[in-house]
């Protein structure tokens, strides 16, 4: 992925910005519900915008093995490739499945894709174990043709930050049924936490760190998991880093330079890479969160993901793409 000086130089003076806006954390009770509730107000409308756009949209509750999630679904009008199951971040305590519409509509619009957003329930309301149970159920319904109007189609993971720990925690979880395992062409993973202990540069993050609560994330970490000690976060798949990657899909790992996440995606690419392809990119100058921000460097990066994707996609769907049937014509009613 190759950025050129003026996109550089744009990311520089982005972070001068940054620099004097508050970060986020969890510290504080009542911020995660105000953050909530002002991105949900943002959303109003979310559903018509999609289907200006030319996509159909639905939301309904599916289950497996007795654990209920709900999901987005948004699909493009014309023939579909493949399938990416989406997972949001935010810090396992705010966020849904809508906040990432537009990433989602270009995969739709752009690469002829289904996206199957995951919108588990969020803390404290439901525990870390819990949201991974919802991730892993929603990935097993969709792998296990919950949408039957795109069986045999491949699919691609995609999780962020928060997302990209949950998207990473399923996929090794997801070993206890190789042949549903063996349908996941590829994974892209955005920043995302790995070890719950929290790695060395998470340890070092200091108060100049942007976006996020620097000095303050491993307080966070340990707040999501009060009833364990070190040892015990790092217990896979609650830390993927530490978990046995056999059978793993290729992958496409991006961080940022000025990201305190960095040594997590360094240290699970370093070990994934001995099972599978991985594609390693490190974007300098980049902050936590960076593909949401109005940058040359987030458009570039998100242009090479959907690029990544659809290379994934194509070998195996050449011969069984689907046209799509109205929505809510498969197994489920829409809700």
């Amino acid at each position: 992925m190759m950025l050129d000086d003026q996109t550089l130089n744009e990311a520089k003076r982005f972070n001068i910005k940054l620099a004097r806006a508050p970060r986020f954390g969890s510290r504080h009770r009542f911020m995660p519900p105000l953050v909530q509730g002002l991105l949900r107000l943002s959303q109003v409308g979310a559903d018509r915008t999609l289907r200006r756009a030319g996509l159909q949209v639905e939301t309904r509750m599916v289950e497996m093995r007795g654990v209920q999630v709900q999901v987005r679904i948004i699909r493009p009008r014309g023939p579909v490739a493949g399938i990416v199951l989406d997972i949001h971040g935010g810090g396992w305590v705010i966020g849904n499945a809508p906040m990432n519409d537009a990433f989602n509509a270009a995969f739709a619009s752009r690469c002829g894709l289904a996206v199957v957003s995951v919108d588990y329930r969020l803390a404290p309301r439901a525990s870390i174990h819990e949201q991974m149970e919802e991730c892993l159920a929603a990935a097993r319904w969709l792998l296990q043709d919950g949408l039957p109007d795109y069986a045999g189609l491949p699919v691609v993971v995609v999780g962020e930050s928060a997302g990209a720990h949950l998207a990473a925690a399923t996929l090794q979880g997801l070993r206890a049924w190789p042949a549903v395992l063996a349908r996941i062409a590829g994974a892209v993973l955005y920043y995302g936490v790995y070890d719950m202990a929290g790695t060395d540069s998470v340890r070092r993050a200091g108060p100049e760190t942007l976006v996020l609560d620097g000095p303050r994330m491993l307080a966070g970490l340990r707040r999501l998991t009060p009833d364990l000690d070190d040892a015990g976060r790092r217990q896979p798949p609650l830390s993927p880093l530490f978990g046995d990657l056999a059978g793993m899909p290729p992958a496409l790992m991006i961080v940022g330079s000025g990201d305190p996440l960095l040594d997590d995606t360094l240290r699970l690419a370093q070990r994934w890479q001995q099972v599978a392809d991985v594609e390693l990119n490190v974007a300098p100058e980049a902050p936590h969160g960076f593909i949401h921000f109005p940058t040359a460097m987030a458009s570039v990066t998100l242009a090479h993901a959907q690029a990544w994707v659809r290379h994934r996609i194509a070998p195996v769907s050449a011969s069984a793409s689907h046209a799509p049937r109205a929505a809510g014509a498969s197994q489920g009613a829409p809700r």
